[in-house]
């Protein structure tokens, strides 16, 4: 393999497609890999993005994880190492980003690093320290009815803190718009103070651009995405202009969608609105009715010939809650998750060879239940998702194009208009 100029460990599936995109779209040929690969990627690429799903595990599961994901990376000779989480922060009371950034760091014997989720394209903004989803807090976003992460306080410094042992600092405004000198003179000023970790705020492509040139020494950069757009340019590589091309689209198409948040809802709404073939799954069903896979399958194979079509488990915050009462949080998400996995598995066996899926836990557990161990990253749909391609080669039933949707990424039309994007 050509040398290796990045190497990134996402916390979920659709972290890391958003992550392997921007990149992409930079310019760098990137593979990303579900899971820690067992043994060298035979392929040219300029970044390996590993995807994990150690967002909501417990926080020492995904230390774990995520350091055998920096000993394979390590091994490939990256000399810089992104850590990717999502661009909402979204995590539980106990990690897992600040426990996972300080093993990580002290892996590596470094003594400082940096962490913006902030992604503009996507309405993520970082201002003070505070993020914001558009106009909106991010406590206010609908963040806060989440119902494995649910986040009620948008002072990053605050929340990291709570999650780390090491002093966590802020790198402001005032000193990002003055620039990459700035930023790095604020950088050593922060290390003499022995602060180790600083949230650092960015409102626009061109603070993520400077963020990038003054982080370019850091042996650990951590943030959401969009930070991923400002570090290509520190490699001087020549543009892979085919970096974004996948092999045609074949077959039918569906979507599956398990986010219960506020964009997914909007996006569901739409396409019922359209009249296209759909399907309700009530979560409380799904993990109590073990039928109800086997209805989502045959209702699909009922369906054939009038794709797209859309089998989703989303709900409102009030029917979550009633389904995790009954239930209990952890339980009911594994249940849904797994129900959802084989309802994917059901539809690529029916021919279904293009597919999207809207939800981050939703999507690692359809991707695991399907295979797929590595994805080819495609065209952007909307800012942070891409479709994706799996090869048969890898030891799946056939050929599939796949996008990986966050359930708070995407327009309103998200599954009308994200197969016309990929003809």
């Amino acid at each position: 393999m050509a040398r290796l100029f990045l190497g990134c460990i996402a916390d979920d599936f659709t972290g890391a497609t958003d992550l392997a995109n921007n990149l992409v779209r930079s310019g760098m040929r990137t593979v990303q890999s579900i899971g820690v690969p067992t043994s060298p990627i035979d392929s040219q690429t300029d970044a390996i993005v590993i995807a994990l799903k150690s967002r909501t595990i417990p926080a020492q599961e995904a230390i774990d994880q995520s350091l055998a994901a920096l000993h394979w990376l390590r091994a490939q000779g990256a000399p810089q190492i992104y850590f990717k989480y999502c661009s909402t922060f979204d995590s539980t009371a106990a990690g897992n980003i600040g426990p996972v950034i300080q093993a990580l760091m002290r892996a590596l014997d470094t003594d400082f690093t940096i962490a913006t989720p902030a992604f503009p394209e996507n309405r993520r903004s970082v201002f003070q320290g505070h993020l914001f989803v558009g106009d909106r807090l991010l406590s206010e976003s609908g963040m806060q009815n989440h119902p494995l992460t649910p986040m009620t306080d948008s002072d990053l410094v605050r929340v990291l803190q709570s999650q780390c042992t090491d002093p966590v600092g802020l790198i402001n405004y005032a000193c990002v718009s003055q620039g990459s000198d700035a930023i790095d003179a604020q950088i050593q000023v922060l290390r003499s103070e022995s602060t180790r970790i600083a949230i650092v705020d960015a409102i626009s492509n061109q603070d993520l651009m400077e963020i990038g040139r003054a982080v370019r020494s850091l042996p650990l950069v951590t943030g959401g995405s969009g930070i991923a757009l400002g570090l290509p340019q520190n490699f001087s590589l020549p543009a892979a202009h085919n970096a974004q091309t996948l092999p045609p689209a074949q077959g039918s198409r569906a979507i599956i969608a398990g986010s219960c948040s506020q964009a997914t809802q909007q996006q569901v709404a739409h396409f019922l609105a359209t009249g296209k073939p759909s399907l309700r799954l009530d979560p409380l069903n799904l993990v109590q009715d073990r039928t109800e896979i086997s209805r989502a399958i045959d209702w699909s194979n009922a369906h054939a010939g009038q794709d797209p079509i859309l089998i989703y488990s989303t709900a409102t915050p009030d029917q979550v809650k009633s389904a995790q009462a009954q239930i209990g949080i952890a339980e009911a998400g594994h249940l849904i998750e797994q129900a959802l996995g084989a309802i994917a598995q059901g539809l690529i066996a029916q021919g279904i060879r293009q597919l999207v899926i809207a939800g981050g836990e939703t999507s690692g557990a359809c991707v695991q239940a399907l295979g797929i161990t590595r994805l080819r990253i495609g065209p952007q749909i909307d800012p942070g998702v891409p479709w994706c391609f799996a090869s048969a080669s890898d030891g799946l039933r056939a050929d599939l194009h796949i996008a990986l949707k966050s359930g708070n990424f995407g327009a309103p039309d998200f599954f009308t208009k994200s197969f016309k994007a990929l003809q």
